[in-house]
C-alpha cells in the first residue's frame, strides 16, 4: 500500500482498564446521560440557524486506506462558527442563565432581550485556544450577557479577532493554555464572574458537564445519519471533553456492540495518553507547542476522565507534520471524494486512521482491516483563514469551489 502519510511517528497505549463488550456503566452515566442529551438536543434545535451537519462518505479515501468505509462528520460550518464547539460553550452559557433565573426562561426570550434587567452585571469568562471561546462569546451575545475571554501566548491573531467580533473583551495571558485556565478562574473568583470552561477541575464540574452534553448532540446526529454501526471511531483528544461525549453517545447508541474508540493527540500535548499509561490523570508540562492548537492541552478534564478511563480502547500520539498532510488529503479529495476544509485540530483522528492503515503493527493492535467501518469527527474548519491557507496552499473558499466542481457523484 502506498503511504498516505509520510510523517509516520506515533506512540500507542492500549487501555488495560477497558472491558470490550461491556455495557455503559453508572460511572459514565453519572456524567453524561440520555435525559440530559434530550434536553440539550431539544434546546439547540430551536436556535436560529440550526441544522444537522453533514456526514460525508469518503469512499476514495477508504479504498486507499484499505478499509470498508470512512464517514466524516463535517463540523466546518456549524452555526457559522466553523467548529463543533458551537454546541458546547453557548449551551453552557444558556444553562448557567437558566440556573440563575429559572428553567422557565427560554432561548427565544433571551434573544429578544426580555431579561436584560435581570442579567445586568452578569459576566461569563473562559480560557480558550480559539473555538471554545468563540462559542462562549457567541452564546453570551445571543443571550445578552457580558463576556471576557482569556487567550494564551500562542493563540493566533485571526482566532482572537473571530472572538472579539462577537463583542467579547480579550485578555492575553503569558504561558500556555493551562496557565490561561488558571488566570480565568482566579479573576472570576475576584470579580464575581462565572467561568464557562470546557475543562473541569476540583470544585468545578457542573458547567463542563453542560459543555460535553452539548457536544453529544453532534454524535447523536451522526448515529442517525449512519446506515450501519461503525466498527471504529478515531477522535481528537484535548482535555477529553469531545472524546468523552463521543464515547458516551456511541456507547448508549450501540450498547455492547459499540465501536472501538481511539483517542488521537499531538505528540507534544498527549495528556490523555500519559494519563492512560499512568492509570490516573496526569499533567504534561511545557509550552505544549503544537500546530493542532485546539488540542494543545496539558491537563485532563476530571469529568471527562470519569467517562474515558474504562471506556476508551486506545490512545495514539501523532506528529504535527502528519496533520498537515491529512489536511491536504482532505482538501484534494482522494479518489473522487468531496474536497473538505479541515482545520489543524480536525484531522488528528484521520491521521491515526491512516497511520494504522499503513503501519501493519499499529493496524493489528487496533483491529483495523478491510471490513472496518470508521467514523471520524471533523471537529473544525478553517478557524483561522490565514493559517489554513499557509498550511494547505489554498484558501478554504478555493477548496470548497474546487470540490464542488470536481466531485464525482
Amino acid at each position: 500500500m502506498t503511504a498516505l502519510i509520510e510523517h509516520s511517528r506515533w506512540r500507542h497505549v492500549a487501555n488495560p482498564r477497558v472491558t470490550p463488550g461491556a455495557p455503559i456503566g453508572e460511572r459514565q452515566r453519572a456524567i453524561l446521560h440520555q435525559a440530559a442529551l434530550e434536553q440539550a438536543r431539544d434546546e439547540i434545535r430551536r436556535w436560529p440557524g440550526y441544522a444537522a451537519t453533514p456526514l460525508v462518505g469518503l469512499d476514495g479515501l477508504a479504498a486507499a486506506a484499505g478499509v470498508a468505509a470512512i464517514h466524516y462528520k463535517d463540523e466546518s460550518e456549524r452555526f457559522s462558527l466553523k467548529s463543533f464547539k458551537a454546541l458546547g460553550g453557548a449551551y453552557a452559557v444558556l444553562r448557567l442563565i437558566k440556573r440563575r433565573l429559572g428553567e422557565q426562561v427560554t432561548s427565544e426570550a433571551l434573544m429578544a432581550g426580555e431579561y436584560r434587567d435581570e442579567l445586568d452585571g452578569l459576566t461569563v469568562c473562559c480560557a480558550t485556544d480559539g473555538n471554545h471561546g468563540r462559542s462562549v462569546a457567541w452564546g453570551a451575545r445571543q443571550f445578552g450577557v457580558r463576556c471576557v475571554i482569556y487567550l494564551h501566548a500562542t493563540v493566533t491573531p485571526g482566532r482572537e479577532q473571530a472572538i472579539a467580533d462577537f463583542g467579547a473583551e480579550i485578555r492575553r495571558v503569558a504561558g500556555n493554555y493551562d496557565d490561561s485556565v488558571r488566570q480565568a478562574a482566579s479573576d472570576a473568583a475576584e470579580y464575581g464572574w462565572f467561568v464557562v470552561s470546557d475543562t473541569s477541575y476540583p470544585g468545578y464540574m457542573e458547567v463542563p458537564r453542560d459543555v460535553m452534553q452539548g457536544y453529544s448532540v453532534m454524535v447523536d446526529e451522526a448515529v442517525d445519519q449512519l446506515d450501519q454501526p461503525p466498527t471504529h471511531c478515531f477522535v481528537q483528544g484535548g482535555v477529553g471533553g469531545l472524546a468523552a461525549a463521543t464515547l458516551a453517545q456511541l456507547w448508549e447508541a450501540y450498547g455492547v456492540n459499540r465501536p472501538r474508540v481511539i483517542v488521537v493527540e499531538p505528540e507534544r500535548a498527549a495528556c490523555l495518553l500519559e494519563s492512560a499509561r499512568s492509570g490516573e490523570p496526569v499533567a504534561v508540562d511545557g509550552d505544549l507547542d503544537t500546530l493542532m492548537a485546539g488540542l494543545a492541552c496539558g491537563e485532563v478534564s476530571l469529568l471527562a476522565w470519569e467517562v474515558l478511563d474504562e471506556g476508551i480502547d486506545d490512545y495514539l500520539a501523532v506528529s504535527d507534520e502528519a496533520a498537515v498532510e491529512a489536511m491536504k488529503l482532505l482538501a484534494e479529495g482522494v479518489g473522487g471524494d468531496l474536497a473538505l476544509v479541515a482545520g489543524e485540530s480536525a484531522v488528528a483522528g484521520l491521521v491515526g486512521l491512516l497511520l494504522a492503515s499503513q503501519e501493519p503493527d499499529l493496524g493489528a493492535r487496533l483491529g483495523l482491516d478491510g471490513n472496518s467501518r470508521v467514523l471520524l469527527i471533523g471537529s473544525e474548519g478553517a478557524t483561522d483563514a490565514e493559517v489554513y491557507r499557509e498550511l494547505v496552499g489554498a484558501s478554504a473558499e478555493d477548496v470548497i469551489a474546487r470540490g464542488r466542481a470536481n466531485h464525482v457523484e
